[in-house]
């Protein structure tokens, strides 16, 4: 055996002793922690409020913490030109718990019959209800509330065509342009996917910052990637809804502390179980009607982690905007994350 092969083995070794300290150091990903009350929930969802932070006629909610200086320094992160995408296709077919296909017909123009030159014209029809466990979409302000309550205190109370405030329009006026921060878990731990119902907290989020020396910070966009869809390609089967690693409802004053400005995820954000008394989401509801902080959910994460690993970089330029649409929950995008 020669010098340099020894040399490599040592090598090879040292940096596999190296991660598997690094492994046991980090905190466990439980699923166990005790079912938080709903005395104790709204404790924590009024210490994550942000009513009357930015006015008391705010309908834009946590997005007002993305300024003219953080799509500036966004904009700047811009090296590459790469650009992934973060959605999935929108399904024709899906079927399962809480999931609508999307209906599309196509159809062709009528012509006046003096222009009869040549020329043809189609167009679509859609018909999308983009809520549910399939279509990457985002979540407005006015999807969750509280208690009979939005975001800053207005009443939660649709009308057939819409919400009287906090609606998508609100974010349509401004789309969402800023640092995008993917936290890639299971690439920090070893894995393919977090295991269904593990409950992510700030001292998972703290361990991760630790290990990639990336700082969450105001205005950010937070991207949690668990692994759905390694999971889901596994278990054709497998229904998010039912159970999925996610954030633990405790992390609403976290979120508010460091003033994220949105969240996202390749499920839904929300560990489900949820571990939180008769609330089915509860993660959702603190972040649109306690903080006014939209949500991204099943996004397609996964291209760009694989990205992110080969540039060495957590952090991107993220853009989204949603269908100007007065009065809407939320909005079908296509979010793109640019290296």
């Amino acid at each position: 055996m020669t010098n340099a092969v020894r040399t490599l083995m040592y090598i090879t070794l040292c940096s596999a002793s190296l991660h598997s300290l690094a492994q046991d150091s980090l905190p466990a990903l439980k699923s166990d922690a005790p079912v938080i009350t709903i005395p104790a929930y709204q404790a924590l969802f009024d210490s994550s409020k942000r009513w009357g932070e930015f006015g008391e006629d705010d309908e834009l909610g946590a997005l007002n913490l993305i300024t003219a200086q953080t799509r500036v320094d966004a904009a700047a992160l811009v090296a590459t030109g790469e650009s992934v995408s973060l959605a999935n296709p929108m399904s024709k077919s899906a079927s399962g718990n809480f999931i609508e296909p999307l209906g599309h017909t196509t159809f062709v123009f009528d012509l006046p019959p003096e222009f009869d030159a040549g020329e043809s014209a189609a167009g679509d029809v859609f018909n999308i209800n983009y809520h549910g466990g399939i279509h990457s979409h985002m979540d407005g302000v006015a999807h969750f509330g509280w208690r009979g309550k939005l975001y800053n205190g207005f009443d939660f109370a649709p009308k057939e065509d819409g919400f009287a405030h906090v609606g998508v329009e609100h974010i349509a006026a401004h789309g969402i342009f800023g640092r995008g921060v993917l936290v890639d878990l299971p690439r920090l731990y070893g894995v393919d996917y977090l295991e269904p119902g593990a409950q992510i907290t700030a001292e998972h989020l703290e361990a991760w910052e630790a290990s990639t020396d990336t700082k969450i910070r105001s205005g950010d966009i937070l991207l949690l990637r668990v692994g759905r869809w390694q999971l889901a390609a596994l278990k054709p089967g497998y229904d998010a809804l039912e159970a999925t690693a996610g954030l633990h409802a405790s992390i609403g004053p976290w979120l508010k502390e460091r003033g994220v400005a949105a969240i996202g995820c390749d499920a839904i954000s929300d560990v489900m179980p949820s571990g939180v008394e008769g609330v089915f989401n509860p993660v959702h509801t603190l972040a649109n009607a306690a903080l006014g902080m939209p949500i991204f959910d099943h996004l397609q994460l996964d291209q760009v982690a694989e990205t992110a690993s080969r540039l060495g970089r957590q952090t991107f330029l993220f853009t989204a905007t949603p269908l100007n649409i007065e009065g809407a929950t939320g909005s079908p995008l296509t979010p793109l994350a640019i290296f």
